[in-house]
C-alpha cells in the first residue's frame, strides 16, 4: 500500500481545492436557478460539477507520490461520485485502460470500452483521440459533437496528476429530460393538464407522437386510451380556408384549437411540446374589417411588385397597378379567375394550386406561367396561402414582371442569336466550297462553248443559280458578322445620299420619301456598300409593311440622321447600348406596324411574314448582323397604332483619319490574264482542288497541288521554289498560316494568296503575316486568274 501524504499537508493541499471547486459549482448553479428558474436544471448542472471536482480530490489523494510502488487506488467513492452525475462520465490511465465508469457511460456505451476507442465511427473516433492527446498534453480539451445511442454527445477531457483521464461526455441529460418529460405528459402531471383544458403531446422531430395526455387521446382518436405514440400528429388535425384548426374526426363543425409550439430543448433534433387549447368560433380566426381591408388593399396597391389577391373560391379579390400591367389585364374588363390570364396549357395547373392553398395548404410554391397577351413570354408567380386578409385566401405575386425579367429575355436572345449565328456560318463557310466549284466548272465549260452553241444557255443558267446561292451565302455571313468588310472612315449622310436615288426606285411613286440630316455629325468607320446594304433592307420591308396597309399606294418613309452625345446616352440608361457620342440613322414608315408576339423574331434567319415565295427571311437579319459587325447598334420598335421604327447606332470614330493602304497594282485587264511561272495550290476539299487546278493551267501556270500544309512542306522539300503559293486557311491537320510560316523560314520573299469560305476578319489573327493576298469563296475562273496575276507583278 502506498503511503499518503501526512494529515496536516492533506488538509493544508487537498481540502482548500476541493472547498473551491464546490464553491464554483454551487455558486454557477445559483446564476442558472436565477436565469432558468428551474431548481430541477440548477440541482443537476451542481450535481455534476460536484460530481466531478469530488472524483479530482478522491484521485488527486489516493494517487501514489512519484517514486512509490505498488499503490492501490479505492475508487469506491469515486463511483458514488460519479453516479451523481447526469453526465456519462469515465476514468482511463496512462494505458488507456477504464479504471471506472458510472452507470450513464454503460447506457451510452454498452460493454463499458474504454475511450477513446469507442464504437462510434471513425470520424468521431479521430476527435476522441485527438481530444485525448491534448488533454495529456494540456491539462484538459474537448471533442466535437458525434452520435451515440441516438443522442448528440460531445466529450471533455481532463487530465488528473500526470496518470489519469476524467472523459464527461455532455449531452445524456437531455434524454433523461425528455424521458422525464415523456413520463409527466402521459401521467398524472397531464391528466391535471387535461383537466384545466388543456390537450398536451410531445412530438419526435419527425412529427410523430412520443407521449400525450389522456384528453388528447380522447379528442383526437375517440379513446383515452389509444395507443397513440409513433403516430403522425398532423393525420388528426385538419386546416380549413381561414387557417382555423380543428380535430380531423370532429370535422369542420368541431371546436376550433388553438396551436402553441414550446421548444423543448436546444438543437435540430430536440423534441417539441405542443399544447393545443380550445377557442370560441368567433376568436379562433378574427378577421380583418372592411376598414382594416381596405387600409390592405391601398398598401398592396403601392408596392412595385405585382400582387393580387384571390378569394376562397379561386375569384379576383384585389390586384394592384403592377399586377394589371404585367399581366397584361383588360382594365375595363378585368378577368374573374386567374385562369383566365394565362394560355390554355397553364390554366389546369394554376387552378389546381390555387385551390391547393385555398383550402389550408401552409407553404407556398412558385410556378412558372405565361400570360394569353404574351405567350411567348414566361412568368415566375408564387403562390401562398393568406390569413387574416379578410375574404383573401390565396396570394399571388409575379417575381419575374419587371426589370430582371427583361434583362433575362434580352441575355437569352442574345445567346440565341450568337448560337444561330455560328451554325449560319458554318453552313455558309461549307456551301461556299461547293459553289466554288460549282462556278468553276461553268466558267471552264463556257470557255468550250459559244454563244449561239445549246448547251451555252443551260450553262448561263447554272452559273446565274449559283451565283444566287452565293449571295444567300454573303447574306448568311452578314448576319452571323463573319462576312468580309473594307471598312472606311464616312459619314453618313453622304452615304444616305448616294443611295437615295435608288430608294425612289425601289418604292415606287406612290410612296413619299422624306431625308432629313442632322447638323455636326461625327464620322464613322464602316463599310460604305454594307451600309447601303442595309438601308435598302430596311426599305424595302417598309413598303411592303406599307403596302400591306394599303394595297392601292401611300405611305411615307422617313430616313433621318442625327447624333447622340454620351451625354444623351448615359440619361437614356440603356443596358445594352454602352455610354459613348454616336451617330444615329432612323428609318420609320407609316405602315401596318410589328406586332408584339413577332417583334422578338424579326432578327432571326429565315424568319418571315410574308407569304411563301414571297421572302427569305434573311432580309432583317442581314441588317442585324452588317451592324453588329460594324461595332454599331440597332433596335426596332413598333408604337401601338404606328408604323414601325428601326434606330441605327453607330460609333463616331475619333482618331484621325487614316488614308486607306494602297492596293498593290490595278485589276489587270482581261487580255493581260496569261501568265508563267510555277503555283503551289494547297486545298483540302478535291473539288475546289481541281477546278482552280485547272484554271492556273488554262492561264499558262505550271501547277502542282497538295491536299494538306503537310503535304505542301513535304512538296517544297523535293521542288523548286515555287512563285506563288495559293492556299486554304482552314484545313485539317495543319493549317494554311502555319503551313506558311514553316515556308518562309526556307523562302522569306515567297509570294501568298489565302482563300476561305470565312471571312477575312474572323482569321485575320491567324493570317497575321507579312505579304499576303486574300480571295473570298466563292470566286469564279477569272477571279481567281486576276488575282494570281496582281501578286506574281507587284513588286
Amino acid at each position: 500500500m502506498a503511503s499518503l501524504p501526512a494529515p496536516t499537508d492533506d488538509r493544508d493541499q487537498t481540502r482548500p481545492p476541493l472547498f473551491i471547486a464546490g464553491g464554483a459549482a454551487l455558486a454557477a448553479a445559483a446564476l442558472i436557478l436565477w436565469v432558468t428558474d428551474s431548481m430541477a436544471v440548477a440541482a443537476g448542472f451542481a450535481a455534476a460539477a460536484l460530481a466531478i471536482a469530488g472524483i479530482a480530490y478522491l484521485v488527486a489523494r489516493q494517487i501514489p507520490a512519484a517514486g512509490d510502488e505498488g499503490g492501490t487506488i479505492d475508487w469506491s467513492v469515486a463511483h458514488t461520485l460519479a453516479e451523481m452525475s447526469g453526465d456519462a462520465i469515465a476514468v482511463t490511465d496512462r494505458a488507456g485502460r477504464l479504471v471506472c465508469a458510472n452507470e450513464r457511460f454503460g447506457t451510452f456505451f454498452p460493454g463499458y470500452p474504454a475511450p477513446p476507442g469507442l464504437i462510434v465511427g471513425e470520424v468521431a473516433a479521430a476527435q476522441l483521440g485527438t481530444a485525448g492527446r491534448a488533454a495529456w498534453r494540456d491539462g484538459s480539451a474537448s471533442s466535437g459533437a458525434f452520435d451515440a445511442a441516438g443522442t448528440k454527445l460531445t466529450a471533455h477531457v481532463t487530465r488528473i496528476g500526470d496518470s489519469l483521464l476524467v472523459w464527461r461526455f455532455v449531452g445524456a441529460a437531455a434524454v433523461d429530460l425528455t424521458r422525464q418529460a415523456q413520463g409527466l405528459v402521459a401521467g398524472p402531471y397531464g391528466d391535471r393538464l387535461g383537466l384545466a383544458g388543456m390537450m398536451v403531446a410531445l412530438l419526435g422531430p419527425d412529427g410523430r407522437v412520443r407521449a400525450a395526455n389522456r384528453v388528447t387521446r380522447l379528442r383526437a382518436m375517440g379513446d383515452e386510451g389509444a395507443m397513440i405514440e409513433g403516430r403522425d400528429f398532423t393525420r388528426f388535425l385538419i386546416t380549413d380556408n381561414l387557417g382555423i384548426v380543428r380535430f380531423e374526426r370532429e370535422g369542420l363543425s368541431g371546436t376550433p384549437l388553438r396551436v402553441i409550439e414550446i421548444p423543448f430543448a436546444d438543437g435540430d433534433n430536440a423534441p417539441m411540446l405542443v399544447a393545443l387549447l380550445d377557442e370560441e368560433p368567433a376568436m379562433a380566426h378574427p378577421a380583418i374589417g372592411d376598414s382594416a381591408s381596405a387600409h390592405v388593399r391601398s398598401l398592396i396597391s403601392l408596392l412595385p411588385a405585382g400582387i393580387a389577391l384571390v378569394g376562397g373560391d379561386g375569384r379576383f379579390v384585389h390586384m394592384n397597378d403592377a399586377f394589371v400591367r404585367a399581366a397584361h389585364v383588360n382594365a375595363a374588363n378585368p378577368p374573374l379567375y386567374p385562369g383566365d390570364l394565362v394560355v390554355r396549357e397553364d390554366k389546369g395547373a394554376l387552378a389546381d394550386a390555387i385551390r391547393r392553398f385555398a383550402t389550408g395548404s401552409a407553404h407556398s410554391v412558385d410556378m412558372t406561367v405565361r400570360f394569353a397577351e404574351a405567350p411567348d413570354e414566361a412568368v415566375a408567380v408564387s403562390i401562398a396561402a393568406a390569413r387574416g386578409l379578410g375574404e383573401a385566401a390565396v396570394v399571388l405575386s409575379l417575381r419575374d414582371a419587371g426589370e430582371e425579367g427583361r434583362l433575362k429575355r434580352q441575355v437569352a436572345q442574345a445567346t440565341k442569336m450568337q448560337a444561330v449565328g455560328q451554325l449560319a456560318g458554318g453552313v455558309a463557310h461549307d456551301f461556299n466550297n461547293i459553289l466554288t466549284a460549282i462556278i468553276g466548272h461553268c466558267d471552264l465549260m463556257l470557255m468550250r462553248h459559244a454563244p449561239g452553241d445549246s448547251d451555252y444557255d443551260d450553262i448561263q443558267q447554272v452559273l446565274l443559280n449559283s451565283n444566287r446561292a452565293a449571295a444567300l451565302t454573303r447574306q448568311l455571313l452578314a448576319f452571323s458578322r463573319q462576312q468580309t468588310l473594307r471598312p472606311q472612315i464616312l459619314q453618313l449622310p453622304d452615304v444616305i445620299s448616294e443611295v437615295s436615288n435608288l430608294l425612289k426606285r425601289l418604292l415606287g411613286e406612290t410612296v413619299e420619301l422624306e431625308v432629313v440630316h442632322g447638323r455636326d455629325l461625327g464620322p464613322v468607320r464602316a463599310d460604305p456598300g454594307q451600309l447601303e446594304q442595309v438601308v435598302v433592307n430596311l426599305a424595302v420591308n417598309a413598303r411592303d409593311a406599307m403596302l400591306a396597309k394599303n394595297p392601292s399606294g401611300g405611305g411615307k418613309l422617313t430616313i433621318e440622321t442625327f447624333g447622340v452625345p454620351a451625354t444623351e446616352v448615359r440619361a437614356m440608361d440603356d443596358d445594352v447600348l454602352p455610354v459613348g457620342d454616336y451617330t444615329a440613322v432612323r428609318v420609320a414608315d407609316t405602315g401596318t406596324g410589328i406586332p408584339a408576339e413577332v417583334l422578338a423574331h424579326i432578327w432571326e434567319p429565315f424568319f418571315t411574314t410574308k407569304e411563301v415565295g414571297k421572302g427569305t427571311g434573311l432580309g432583317l437579319s442581314t441588317v442585324y448582323g452588317i451592324v453588329k459587325q460594324s461595332g454599331g447598334y440597332i433596335f426596332a420598335e413598333s408604337p401601338k397604332g404606328q408604323g414601325a421604327v428601326f434606330t441605327i447606332y453607330l460609333p463616331v470614330h475619333a482618331a484621325a483619319d487614316v488614308p486607306a493602304k494602297a492596293t498593290a497594282t490595278a485589276k489587270p485587264e482581261q487580255g493581260d490574264l496569261w501568265g508563267s511561272g510555277t503555283v503551289l495550290l494547297v486545298e483540302d476539299e478535291a473539288m475546289v482542288r481541281a477546278v482552280a487546278e485547272r484554271a492556273l493551267a488554262r492561264q499558262g501556270y505550271t501547277v502542282l497541288t497538295a491536299e494538306n500544309g503537310e503535304a505542301a512542306l513535304e512538296l517544297l522539300e523535293t521542288c523548286d521554289k515555287p512563285d506563288l503559293l495559293i492556299s486554304d486557311v482552314v484545313m485539317p491537320s495543319m493549317d494554311g498560316p502555319t503551313m506558311v510560316r514553316h515556308a518562309r523560314r526556307k523562302y522569306p520573299d515567297l509570294k501568298i494568296v489565302f482563300m476561305s469560305g470565312y471571312a477575312e476578319e474572323q482569321l485575320r489573327k491567324s493570317i497575321d503575316l507579312d505579304n499576303v493576298a486574300f480571295l473570298p469563296k466563292p470566286f469564279s475562273v477569272q477571279q481567281l486568274a486576276e488575282v494570281a496575276r496582281t501578286v506574281l507583278t507587284a513588286k
